[in-house]
């Protein structure tokens, strides 16, 4: 963890340093650099629902195309939704996500992919801190250009409608999502569309300062009266981000990302399609995670906090299910980091 990044990214009051103009406009050149280096030509940027969300993306997209690296603008959407961009776009060396995911809407921050839609590593992260905060490169040359994704929902939200297994269930589950007033408020609409789900969605109206305000997975008792009144089959609550999910039960009760994890591991080992027979969650996992796990004959490996360690240490024992308590949950052999929607 260097001076700005922390577990995930920079963060912190927006309009304030770190996440003011100058060092986003900073951090722009020096993704725009390291997209240089390693044989890439553009960078995707999305962002949350945030007022100051716009703001940021003017400045970073600036610092981008000040090295002459091209910026391509994919909206509102997802955090996972950029990597997966990320990994499907042949020329684009990174992606950058403005959200400070779970915070209030004052806050902001700058998340960052690599090529491929992953996290970057401890080494590229301080490569890109070293050059953000001394400035080593001076842009020269070419400008590239700023343009936009006009179908950045509608690509990621067919490549989570084909990780749906049915072409239609027999009888329509009832479900209430939980939009957080952020990133998940538009693309739910397309995700759980009428075909598929009864749906109600409750908290898909954003106006820039209501993101995580008394709704999201931070804050469920609406989510959970709802569920209970309307005797929905589930409830699903995303973030502002949307890169992490709480679900809520029939009968009102929280399932947090624990016991996603464990329902996720006995459902994958039934099928025969838990890879190595072992699941990865954080250090902070809850005890009765590891006893249930170990009931069914599943290795539980540990890592310390942040669905980036947890995605190192899901690499190197070649478990493809992992996650925190907090509802980020990784299925690696769907997509490259945690993802709520999927």
């Amino acid at each position: 963890m260097g001076i700005l990044f922390g577990t995930d990214g920079i963060r912190g009051l927006a309009n304030k340093y770190p996440i003011n103009c100058e060092i986003a406009l900073q951090t722009g050149r020096a993704i725009g650099f390291f997209t240089k280096e390693n044989g890439y030509s553009s960078v995707i940027i999305g962002k949350d629902t945030r007022i100051s969300g716009d703001m940021l993306e003017s400045a970073l997209a600036a610092g981008v195309a000040s090295t002459g690296i091209d910026v391509l603008l994919a909206g509102i959407i997802p955090t996972p939704g950029v990597a997966y961009l990320c990994s499907i776009a042949k020329n684009a060396g990174a992606g950058i996500v403005i959200s400070a995911s779970h915070n209030p809407y004052q806050d902001n921050g700058i998340k960052i992919f690599k090529y491929g839609g992953e996290k970057l590593s401890d080494k590229q992260e301080h490569k890109i801190e070293d050059y953000i905060l001394n400035q080593k490169n001076v842009p020269q040359g070419n400008v590239g250009k700023i343009t936009v994704i006009s179908d950045s929902l509608k690509q990621y939200a067919d490549f989570l409608l084909t990780k749906f297994p049915f072409g239609k269930l027999n009888t329509r589950l009832k479900l209430i999502i939980d939009c957080s007033n952020g990133a998940a408020s538009k693309i739910s609409h397309i995700v759980f569309n009428d075909k598929l789900f009864d749906t109600q969605f409750i908290f898909d109206s954003p106006d820039g300062k209501n993101i995580n305000q008394a709704c999201g997975s931070q804050h469920t008792k609406k989510l959970q009266k709802r569920v209970c009144r309307e005797k929905a089959d589930l409830g699903l609550a995303f973030d502002g981000d949307a890169d992490r999910l709480i679900a809520v039960d029939e009968n009102g009760n929280v399932i947090t990302g624990d016991r996603i994890l464990a329902i996720c591991a006995k459902f994958a080992k039934q099928k025969g399609d838990l890879h190595q027979n072992t699941v990865v969650s954080t250090i902070m996992s809850n005890i009765g995670l590891d006893e249930m796990l170990d009931n069914h004959g599943i290795q539980h490996i540990k890592s310390n906090v942040g669905d980036r360690k947890v995605l190192e240490q899901m690499k190197k024992s070649g478990a493809v299910i992992g996650g925190e308590d907090s509802g980020h949950i990784i299925f690696l052999d769907s997509h490259t980091t945690g993802d709520g929607l999927l």
